[in-house]
């Protein structure tokens, strides 16, 4: 991922030093527990372990993988040359490149995995803080883009608040997932690996032995990883596209944060535009991308092939760089979100009490009224309201039809704000607890 949507502690994870580290600790420990089996001598087990402080020459390991074709064996003998050949004679022993390999991305994506939930919580923290803050504070809610009836700016952020706890729980449970180990060897089947060697290699990387592999891990798990950010992703714009309708001109129910010295257009000195929420609906199609090829990697040539691995050195790195940037961008965007209540009640009130008609309708049908020619009263009405711009509850007590049915102070009675938050407390306690 470029340098504009990343920051260095998830780039960190997926810099070539910091893999080749990956791979050192994996044949170091798997050394030790060899080691411990009586399979290789331990002073060549102690020896692997000298070069725990080398910093391993990235450009020397890609020399000799040009004449290799083989990246873990340019590795291997980049390792020997710092370990001594003799002394490196037995590392690797009954291991196959996908033991490291495999292992050594599921590392990473554990790794990953503890940022984003770090991530996840931050925004987590902002939507909860701002839904107390606007528990009260009434906005139109809109279905279809129109106005339908009232709500709270507090609902909103609860609402996001509760999509977005759903995708932290879905993310610790792939995380959960993806922290399996596999040094099996090869084709999965310990011939010449005893499975005490995989315990000891993942109780010492983080992981849990994976019960099964074959060559490689399966892929169901790494597709259930990337589903899982892809859905996150979803949720993350769904909230930027709330914002980004809210920040509409006509609409200016509450806007990004502009800090000084910011410019909106290079063109139109008066515009503040969306710009954080519509970068971060880009960024959400980019986190998307990796799910389909995420899915289609499940499905190898009997025990392995590789037709997984050039995905997986795309979406890996570049997926988890980009939600981690959109998500920490998310939660800056929601903390210091401007919102405008004085704009959202006069929005309320720009159709003069047309969005109470649902509470006028079902007081027709409880006062006898059959609820079709409730419907058509009260739509009779309302279309008053849009035509010509008049004031619903004055067209409702003038309507002989209507007031037959309902006395002035009922009618009066069904236009209170109160009504429509009465049960703000319920929600918030089924969210927040």
């Amino acid at each position: 991922m470029i340098p504009r949507y990343s920051r260095p502690e998830m780039t960190a994870i997926w810099e070539p030093a910091t893999k080749f580290r990956i791979w050192y600790e994996i044949e170091a420990h798997a050394g030790d527990a060899m080691a411990d089996l009586g399979v290789i001598p331990r002073e060549n087990a102690d020896a692997v372990w000298k070069a725990k402080d080398v910093e391993f020459d990235v450009a020397r390991i890609d020399e000799i993988e040009a004449v290799t074709k083989h990246d873990v064996i340019a590795f291997l003998t980049h390792l020997a040359e710092h370990v001594g050949s003799d002394q490196a004679r037995f590392v690797h022993q009954g291991m196959t490149s996908s033991d490291v390999l495999d292992t050594t991305f599921n590392v990473q994506l554990t790794r990953a995995a503890d940022l984003l939930i770090a991530d996840m919580e931050r925004v987590l923290a902002a939507l909860k803080a701002r839904a107390i803050e606007h528990k009260d504070t009434v906005r139109i809610g809109r279905s279809h883009g129109i106005h339908a009836e009232p709500t709270t700016m507090g609902l909103t952020f609860a609402r996001f608040y509760a999509e977005m706890d759903r995708g932290l729980a879905r993310l610790r449970n792939a995380r959960d997932e993806i922290a399996t180990g596999a040094i099996s060897g090869a084709v999965g089947t310990f011939a010449n690996v005893d499975p005490r060697v995989e315990e000891h290699v993942c109780a010492k990387m983080g992981l849990k032995p994976e019960p099964i592999s074959t060559q490689v891990i399966p892929r169901d798990r790494h597709a259930m990883f990337f589903a899982t950010l892809g859905v996150i992703a979803s949720s993350m714009e769904n909230i930027a596209t709330e914002i980004r309708h809210m920040q509409r001109t006509e609409v200016l129910e509450a806007e990004e944060f502009f800090s000084k010295g910011q410019k909106g257009s290079s063109a139109m000195p008066h515009k503040r535009n969306p710009v954080l929420t519509e970068n971060l609906t880009g960024l959400a199609r980019l986190v998307r991308m990796s799910v389909v090829p995420a899915m289609e990697n499940v499905t190898l040539w009997h025990e392995r092939d590789i037709s997984h691995s050039s995905v997986e050195r795309a979406i890996g790195p570049d997926t988890t760089v980009t939600l981690d940037f959109a998500l920490n961008r998310l939660a800056g965007v929601i903390e210091k979100l401007v919102i405008y209540p004085e704009t959202m009640l006069n929005n309320m009130n720009k159709f003069r009490g047309l969005v109470m008609s649902q509470r006028v309708l079902l007081a027709l049908t409880q006062a006898g009224v059959s609820r079709e020619d409730a419907y058509r009263l009260v739509q009779r009405n309302a279309m008053k309201v849009w035509e010509q711009g008049a004031d619903f509850k004055t067209e409702l007590l003038a309507d002989t039809d209507v007031t037959a049915a309902l006395s002035p102070a009922e009618i009066e009675e069904k236009f209170d704000l109160g009504y429509h938050t009465k049960h703000v407390d319920t929600i918030f306690a089924r969210v927040f607890g």
